[in-house]
C-alpha cells in the first residue's frame, strides 16, 4: 500500500525543484509523480473532496503532480484512441493497453469517440458518449456525460448526475489552492451550459439548457431578490437571466433561481416540469 504522506511530501519536493525537471529527469521524481497520477486514474486520489463540514478542499500537491508530469513526459505519438486512432500529446490515453478484462473490472461504458486521458477517474455504472475527460477530473457512479461534453482538468462530478450535450464543464490547474468545478451527486447539467471557475453545483440541483456560470455570474433568488456568486444551492432550479443596469443602460448576464425543491420532489418530477414556470 503506498505511504500517501510520503508520497505528498515527494511530489511537493519536486515541485519545489521544478525548474529542474525535464523529459530527462529518472528516479524517485518520476517514480512519485507516475506513482501519484496512477492513485488519481483509480480514484484513491483526488484533486478536490469534501472537507467534511460540508464544503470542499482543493488537494493542491496532486495538482502539482499533473503539471510536473507535462514538464516530464515529451509530445509523443499516443495510441489507445477510438478505432486504433492515435494523437500526439504529453499524456496518455486511459484506454491505451486495455482490452474486455479492462472495460469489464472498470464497470463503465464508454461510447465510440468519448477521449478519457489517464490520471482522470471513471467509476463504475457511468456512460461516457462521445466527449472528452481531461487529466485529474474525477466522474462518480451512475453519471451520463453526454455527447460533445467536456469534464475539465481535476472537475469533480458526483453520482447519478446527467451532463448534457455539449455542455462544458471547466477544470482549474491553476493557481494551486483554487478548488475545480464541483457538481454534486443528482444534478442535471443542461445542453450548452457551462459552468467554470471553481463554482460549485449543490446536490439536486438542476441547470436549464445554455446556462452560464463563474465566479463573476450573479446567482439571483427570485424569491428574495437576494444575490450571490460562486455557488447554487442545493435542490435550486436555476435558468439564463439578465440584470438591468440602475442607470438604464445594458444588461448584464445572471443566473435566475427560480425554485428550490425538496429531494422527494426532485426524484419524482421531470426535468421540463421543473423547468417550466
Amino acid at each position: 500500500m503506498t505511504d500517501i504522506s510520503a508520497l505528498e511530501l515527494a511530489i511537493n519536493s519536486a515541485w519545489d525543484a521544478r525548474d529542474t525537471v525535464s523529459t530527462a529527469t529518472q528516479g524517485d521524481i518520476r517514480d512519485a509523480v507516475t506513482e501519484a497520477l496512477l492513485l488519481t486514474d483509480q480514484g484513491i486520489l483526488r484533486a478536490a473532496e469534501p472537507d467534511g463540514n460540508g464544503g470542499w478542499k482543493a488537494n493542491e500537491w496532486v495538482k502539482k503532480a499533473v503539471l510536473l508530469s507535462f514538464r516530464l513526459n515529451p509530445n509523443e505519438i499516443i495510441k489507445g484512441g477510438p478505432g486504433e486512432a492515435t494523437w500526439f500529446d504529453k499524456v496518455p490515453s486511459k484506454f491505451d493497453g486495455w482490452g474486455e478484462a479492462e472495460y469489464k473490472e472498470a464497470g463503465f461504458r464508454a461510447v465510440p469517440n468519448c477521449t478519457v486521458r489517464r490520471g482522470s477517474f471513471v467509476a463504475k455504472n457511468a456512460v461516457l458518449m462521445p466527449s472528452f475527460i481531461n487529466i485529474g477530473a474525477y466522474v462518480d457512479e451512475g453519471t451520463m456525460v453526454d455527447t460533445w461534453a467536456t469534464v475539465g482538468s481535476c472537475a469533480q462530478i458526483g453520482k447519478n448526475v446527467h451532463i448534457s450535450g455539449g455542455a462544458g464543464i471547466g477544470g482549474v490547474l491553476e493557481p494551486l489552492q483554487a478548488t475545480p468545478v464541483i457538481i454534486e451527486d443528482n444534478c442535471f447539467i443542461g445542453a450548452r451550459a457551462e459552468v467554470a471557475e471553481g463554482v460549485i453545483i449543490r446536490e439536486g440541483s438542476v441547470l436549464a439548457m445554455g446556462t452560464f456560470i463563474s465566479q463573476s455570474t450573479k446567482i439571483v433568488d427570485r424569491a428574495t431578490g437576494e444575490f450571490t456568486y460562486g455557488e447554487v444551492p442545493p435542490y435550486s432550479v436555476v435558468v439564463p437571466g439578465a440584470m438591468p443596469a440602475a442607470n438604464g443602460g445594458p444588461s448584464l448576464a445572471c443566473v435566475v433561481i427560480v425554485k428550490t425543491v425538496d429531494a422527494k420532489t426532485r426524484s419524482k418530477t421531470g426535468v421540463n416540469e421543473l423547468l417550466r414556470d
